[in-house]
């Protein structure tokens, strides 16, 4: 059965996902293969490979953003740097769903959950605004541009929490049975999201840039995007059935979307240049001597100075046009007669 619009069924049933045990019947949607749990200190984890891929995500989150945040110059450089800390604080809380830390039937889950969902909504968001940075409607790095997405993402955070909890607790007209309005958001609007921010850099490489390796790392990331989609609502299954329940598609795709993540710092890294002018640096600058005096003997200068008084030229003038000759070869007190 393939993925129908609104139903969640089949997506659960391949992979395990956050959402799944609060959609579709009272118990939720069990996957039909997940990966094994272990035990640690009285306590079962759950994915144990893939939190380990996810506390990953979050080391490399954070030396992506050491790097952006030493590129004092860069365009978009702000802006940018929002993208990552919300995929680092979905990774994060992506430990404690996935792993089964906070269990699902714990009374806090369904807040949780929603709070994950909104935030993944907010980090498209924020990837698709950023995809306009390059073009400069708006100044980076000014109060408006940097509002105009804080703004922007928190709206798109607000209103899908809003959907999520509303359609996990069966209030204001949403439904667990019927989660319409949350697929729209949980896997429609990332796919929209992504596939304009892709076409807006391809443009923005073909019309702007001349260098044209920056398309090698809009491929990547594109391919690495679409693997994980693939792996996890096609190949999930099996996967899980031809490793013996050792990992299962989950894993996969969240390795890929780091990857793809990857990718989009290295693609900005690749069309963004740092102002040398107002960098700093750690190359030390090197300095060259023009002045007589510093010079070693035997410094040739014959070009430098051809024309003043020094090297046989016109006699220099004083303002007024008295020269220094003139000056001192008058009688009285050293002025010259007349004046």
């Amino acid at each position: 059965m393939g993925v129908q619009f609104g139903s969640f069924d089949s997506i659960c049933q391949t992979a395990a996902l956050v959402i799944c045990p609060l959609v579709g019947p009272d118990q939720g949607i069990e996957p039909s293969c997940y990966s094994r749990n272990v035990e640690i200190s009285g306590t079962l984890i759950f994915q144990p490979s893939t939190c380990f891929v996810h506390i990953v995500a979050i080391i490399m989150t954070a030396i992506m953003i050491f790097h952006i945040r030493s590129k004092y110059t860069a365009v978009g450089r702000k802006e940018i740097i929002m993208f990552f800390y919300l995929y680092a604080i979905i990774e994060l809380l992506a430990i404690f769903l996935d792993s089964g830390i906070i269990p699902t039937s714990n009374v806090s889950y369904p807040w949780f959950a929603a709070v994950y969902t909104g935030l993944i909504a907010a980090t498209y968001c924020c990837l698709l605004i950023n995809g306009f940075v390059g073009f400069q409607f708006a100044e980076d790095g000014t109060p408006l541009s940097l509002w105009f997405l804080r703004i922007s993402c928190f709206v798109v955070f607000g209103v899908s929490f809003f959907v999520a909890i509303a359609t996990f607790k069966a209030f204001a007209g949403f439904s667990f049975a019927k989660p319409i309005g949350l697929w729209i958001i949980y896997i429609l609007w990332p796919l929209i999201c992504t596939v304009i921010y892709i076409i807006s850099q391809f443009i923005l490489v073909f019309r702007t840039l001349e260098d044209r390796w920056p398309i090698g790392d809009l491929v990547f990331g594109t391919a690495f995007f679409t693997i994980a989609q693939v792996i996890l609502f096609a190949f999930s299954v099996t996967i899980c059935d031809a490793i013996k329940h050792y990992i299962d598609g989950l894993f996969f795709f969240t390795l890929c979307m780091l990857l793809a993540v990857m990718m989009v710092y290295k693609y900005w890294d690749s069309i963004t240049r740092e102002d040398l002018e107002f960098s700093v640096g750690s190359k030390a600058t090197v300095w060259e001597v023009k002045d007589p005096l510093l010079a070693g003997a035997g410094a040739d200068y014959s070009e430098e100075d051809t024309i003043s008084n020094y090297n046989g030229g016109a006699p220099a003038s004083l303002v007024g046009g008295v020269s220094g000759q003139q000056l001192y070869q008058g009688g009285g007190r050293g002025y010259p007669t007349g004046y």
